[in-house]
């Protein structure tokens, strides 16, 4: 079992950072888990130059590490991403990510299993959940589930029932990808996002968009 961890904080030792470390020591429980946590600070990745040319040729033109991350991703069964809230968002470092990564129009995550940690101070903690739970959901991911958790910036955590929810977290994400579980409801919703809002979109666009229908049939996704 293939996890990447992606921490998209700027900070190495903040509270994202310790949640989604938490998470990986619950996993790595089971023995049969190889994990890739990822600091996304110390990747090179620039920002979308909006040109498109990804959904024609099936790569960016840009040369840095964004397609390598892509790849790891692509590769693995699932992924667990967090970030803190900035105004209300996940963080620009995140975000610039996001753009390159070929999530939603190129299924990135299809088939894949999905957490998402959101950390805060005040109530944007909520609307940076959501944001990460709609581009894994768009995706193609299924959503075992989210960590929404405040706290006062640069203190330590020690809190007893944030454990225990990693710890069911963990345990549920394990046995939903080893067994391969399926979700009805969000299976309902993503059928319906998939074929009215994005395969109807991307079919419409003909050559410009062949590097997407490409990838498509390598990931067997029906067309």
């Amino acid at each position: 079992m293939n996890i990447v961890i992606i921490n998209g904080s700027p900070r190495k030792k903040g509270a994202t950072s310790r949640i989604l470390h938490m998470l990986e020591e619950k996993l790595l429980v089971y023995g049969d888990v190889i994990i890739e946590y990822i600091d996304l600070i110390d990747f090179d990745i620039k920002m979308c130059s909006g040109c498109c040319a990804c959904y024609k040729n099936g790569v960016c033109h840009i040369n840095d590490d964004a397609e390598k991350l892509s790849n790891k991703i692509l590769a693995a069964d699932g992924l667990i991403m967090g970030s803190p809230t900035y105004a209300s968002n996940v963080s620009g470092t995140l975000k610039i990510f996001i753009d390159r990564g070929h999530f939603v129009i190129e299924q990135l995550l299809h088939g894949k299993y999905a957490i998402t940690v959101a950390t805060g101070e005040n109530y944007g903690s909520n609307d940076t959940s959501k944001v990460l739970n709609k581009l894994m959901q768009y995706s193609g991911a299924f959503l075992t589930g989210k960590i929404v958790y405040n706290t006062p910036f640069n203190k330590e955590i020690s809190d007893v029932g944030l454990n225990k929810r990693v710890s069911a977290l963990a345990r549920k994400y394990y046995f939903d990808v080893k067994k391969k579980r399926r979700h009805p409801i969000q299976s309902i919703i993503y059928s319906i996002i998939f074929n009215v809002g994005i395969k109807s979109f991307v079919k419409s666009k003909g050559e410009k968009y062949q590097g997407v229908l490409d990838k498509w049939k390598k990931m067997d996704i029906h067309i």
